[in-house]
């Protein structure tokens, strides 16, 4: 089983997100959280193999949250998706572990299909 968590404040850009992978990957089980407090409190319950993070979340950023989660879970695949494509969080990413960095801007749903489906478990016949 593969295990996706979707952390985004914007419902609306999350609940296309989540419906866009589950329509190319429908068995993938999708967590959503609109904070960092509800996805460290999902995680422990259901740990994802992987994360799509926002920057900006209500209370904690998503770079100080992507620290806190690779420390704890550092076989997690984090990818930042943000509005705010500036190189200082570029290099924060970086630093705190962030295997991707994207602008919601530039990256396309084909850009995530691709990015995603080499992490997938292979079935087998």
């Amino acid at each position: 089983m593969f295990n996706a968590m979707l952390v985004e404040d914007n419902i609306l850009f999350r609940e296309s997100l989540r419906d866009s992978l589950r329509l190319r990957f429908p068995s993938i089980e999708i967590a959503e959280a609109g904070n960092g407090a509800e996805a460290l409190g999902k995680i422990d319950s259901l740990p994802p193999n992987l994360i799509f993070m926002d920057i900006q979340l209500p209370g904690q950023n998503g770079l100080e949250l992507t620290e806190k989660i690779k420390k704890l879970h550092p076989d997690i695949v984090i990818i930042i998706l943000t509005n705010y494509d500036l190189p200082e969080y570029r290099e924060a990413a970086a630093k705190f572990k962030a295997d991707y960095f994207f602008s919601k801007d530039s990256i396309t749903l084909e850009d995530i299909v691709t990015l995603v489906k080499p992490m997938l478990p292979t079935k087998r016949v």
